[in-house]
């Protein structure tokens, strides 16, 4: 019996599908790419080439969801880690674009170096609900490959799907090489969706040009695209959470229609990442419970629609470790959960994704296994009954000593939490008082002293180290 949990009836959604119908139709969509408004101009959508405004009919969107896959894997270098979508359960996306980090040796705050990159990434892979990478912001990468350096160096030291930005078609070839040196071949990259990218539209209602011309020439070789809107209500969205869920449907559905439109059956996931303002100083904030009652609201849109998803959720806007961090990161990840979702996106991240730390990684990661155990429910089938126990035992006995104690202690249905203490007072005193980030530190100690697993064949290894120089002078 797994728990449910409800933020939309079926009205609200089809009230939610007709208002986004509502602004595509009246209000437009503005795309900063001349590629894209010819695509859809051919479509039937009505486009002012003057504005760059697109009003796409409703016809085209309901082409475009019959033409999306309703399900398809995020490939991985290792096939064991492939992700299949959608998911019976909610796997997690390391949210690794946070431009500083916490020392992990002296604690001191400041910018993201290559060394922080590799060390979140093999971190990551190592946490039991870990599926999808979004690589770290390097500042010692150069700016015209750093796209391409923090996703190519991805693939050597983590075993998990990689998923990142495009910001223009230049970029695209390299990417290609990089997986066919991988995989052997064009046709093994389509068939194995080793890399997707993430799409996230400019709120409000416009496409950037570089990203999208980049994801139409991505399209050659079958990319997932996670279309990703981030309208904020109050400052990039309107100030209520309807309104704001409305525009960043309407927002997502441009971006499918315009992928469907290019090219039918381009896999596509359903993501948001909306927030809401900080009234007292203009800020985003996405620890909030509102932030997490728009991207499950999305969520649920995802599944109104028939197509995998991506949220995020497990964020605060803490700026350091500790309570708050924990608190807001619980709740705006056990509302997705129980709704279901394929992917939440967010683990690792601290101060509204500015920030990642190598222990708020493995704390996120038991997060997401205790919100997990509450979605699996209660077990009520015929091997679960235990009458005949209760009967042995007789009114007044104990069941220590019955083999099926001992066998469920070590089952899936009684979760052994890894950090949380549960030792009595006297014992945790004994053990130095340690809380839930001690433990995370002593787990990522026992990571990084461990040799690598997986790893690439050298000569692999190299071939991916030239596509970066090449990138680095090439794109200059």
């Amino acid at each position: 019996m797994s728990i449910q949990c409800q933020i939309l009836t079926e009205e609200d959604k089809r009230k939610i599908h007709t208002e986004s119908i509502r602004i595509l139709e009246e209000v437009g969509v503005k795309f900063l790419s001349h590629k894209a408004l010819k695509i859809l101009k051919d479509n039937g959508a009505k486009v002012d080439t003057d504005t760059q405004i697109a009003r796409i009919p409703e016809e085209m969107v309901q082409q475009a969801l019959k033409t999306a896959p309703k399900s398809f894997v995020l490939g991985s270098r290792v096939e064991e880690n492939d992700f299949q979508l959608p998911s019976s359960y909610s796997g997690y996306v390391l949210d690794n674009g946070g431009i500083f980090t916490r020392d992990f040796n002296t604690g001191e705050r400041r910018r993201c170096n290559y060394q922080d990159h590799i060390d979140f990434l093999r971190v990551f892979d190592e946490m039991k609900l870990a599926s999808v990478i979004w690589p770290a912001s390097v500042h010692e990468f150069p700016d015209q490959s750093a796209n391409l350096r923090e996703d190519i160096s991805s693939f050597i030291y983590s075993t998990c799907h990689i998923q990142d930005e495009l910001t223009h078609p230049k970029e695209v070839p390299y990417m290609v090489e990089a997986m066919v040196a991988i995989l052997g071949s064009e046709d093994a990259v389509k068939q194995r969706h080793l890399y997707s990218v993430v799409y996230c539209t400019l709120a409000p209602l416009q496409h950037e040009g570089g990203m999208c011309d980049a994801y139409l020439e991505l399209l050659q070789v079958d990319a997932p695209i996670c279309l990703f809107p981030m309208p904020c209500a109050g400052s990039t969205g309107p100030a209520s959470l309807f309104s704001n869920i409305a525009m960043g449907n309407a927002e997502a559905l441009s971006g499918l229609t315009l992928f469907q439109m290019a090219r039918p059956g381009t896999p596509i996931i359903y993501g948001d990442a909306s927030g809401n303002t900080n009234f007292s100083t203009g800020g985003f904030l996405e620890g909030s419970p509102e932030m997490v009652l728009q991207t499950a609201a999305r969520g649920e849109m995802a599944k109104f629609y028939n197509l995998p998803d991506t949220q995020a959720g497990c964020l605060t806007d803490a700026k350091d470790h500790g309570s708050q961090a924990v608190m807001e990161k619980l709740i705006t990840t056990l509302p997705l959960v129980m709704l279901g979702v394929d992917l939440v996106q967010g683990p690792g991240a601290l101060e509204t994704s500015n920030m990642m730390t190598l222990e708020q990684i493995v704390v996120d990661d038991e997060i997401a296994c205790l919100c997990k155990r509450l979605k699996d429910g209660v077990d009520i089938s015929d091997t679960k009954n235990y009458f005949e126990d209760i009967r042995e035992v007789k009114p007044g006995g104990h069941f220590l000593s019955q083999a099926s104690t001992i066998e469920s202690c070590r089952s899936s249905e009684f979760i052994m939490p890894q950090l949380c203490d549960r030792n009595s007072f006297e014992h945790w005193v004994e053990l130095g008082r340690p809380d839930l980030y001690d433990k995370a530190r002593e787990k990522v100690e026992e990571i990084l002293a461990t040799p690598q697993k997986n790893p690439l064949p050298d000569d692999v290894i190299g071939k991916l180290e030239d596509i970066m120089r090449r990138a680095d002078e090439e794109l200059k």
